[in-house]
């Protein structure tokens, strides 16, 4: 199907689409809505420049495609539970999203996707690296596709909050970080492609096989998604705007412009069971 209700330029060949003469901090029409969520499902992840959002219009954006999620770890500036802070400056010691990831795989039902909005970019750096997970599953041998089938995996946020946690000097053993097991292998509700769901940040071992098979098979799959084939790296100017999907893409973020400052916000959309 074509899009005309929004214009599409695709910028890699397996992911990503940057989304032009469009401004999503106004009101949009059902025919827009429509083919933004469908443009999500065939690339990914979308790109918006020159959107200068604040949190109520980066809400009301995010509940066009879904209800907003609250995450598990960083409570949300006041008024506002739903937005994540980003930022990073010359006091930081860690950054969000330094390792490959889909966003709080860790939930039941993870998130349909996140829109991340940048208001302060560093002069130079602070890209985002996209992975396509089908084009990733796509590319894996017949005999690793037919291994990894039925096969299942626990995602926890315990290693990544409480390192998080650590780092920034907040005690939370008290607290109980959220896990959950889905499919290696599922199947995208929009674009119907499987793909891989695996990442480094919160997938903890396969469930069905030895732990030091589970360790060989998942370093095996990291590796094999990660390769640049499979990538996009977006570049970030004052008031962009990422939107990904996270059951179709794992993301990360470099941090290769300290002690600049890079800062903005994110909403996350709540998202259903994943199916194998």
């Amino acid at each position: 199907m074509s899009y005309d209700a929004i214009q599409i330029h695709r910028i890699s060949p397996h992911v990503g689409a940057e989304v032009r003469d469009i401004d999503i901090t106004q009101p949009l029409s059902n025919a827009q809505v429509d083919q933004l969520h469908r443009a999500l499902g065939d690339f990914g992840v979308l790109f918006f420049r020159d959107q200068a959002f604040t949190h109520e219009t980066q809400k009301v954006f995010g509940r066009y495609f879904g209800e907003l999620d609250i995450h598990p770890n960083t409570p949300g500036p006041e008024g506002h539970p739903e937005i994540l802070p980003i930022h990073a400056d010359a006091n930081s010691k860690r950054i969000a999203g330094e390792r490959w990831h889909s966003d709080v795989s860790c939930f039941q039902t993870p998130p349909l996707g996140s829109i991340l909005h940048l208001n302060t970019v560093p002069p130079i750096g602070g890209d985002t690296l996209f992975a396509s997970l089908a084009a990733a599953y796509e590319a894996l041998s017949p005999n690793i596709k037919a291994y990894l089938e039925g096969l299942t995996a626990t995602h926890s946020g315990e290693r990544s909050y409480r390192r998080t946690n650590r780092l920034l000097g907040i005690d939370d053993s008290a607290r109980v970080h959220p896990s959950a097991v889905h499919p290696v292998v599922i199947r995208h509700p929009i674009s119907g492609r499987r793909g891989l769901y695996v990442n480094r940040g919160f997938t903890v071992r396969i469930n069905e096989v030895p732990e030091e098979e589970s360790d060989a098979i998942l370093a095996y799959l990291y590796a094999h998604a990660e390769k640049p084939d499979f990538q996009v790296r977006f570049q970030w100017q004052p008031n962009s705007v990422a939107f990904w999907d996270n059951r179709a893409v794992q993301h990360l973020a470099v941090w290769d412009y300290f002690p600049n400052t890079r800062s903005g916000s994110r909403v996350t959309i709540k998202g259903q069971t994943l199916a194998a």
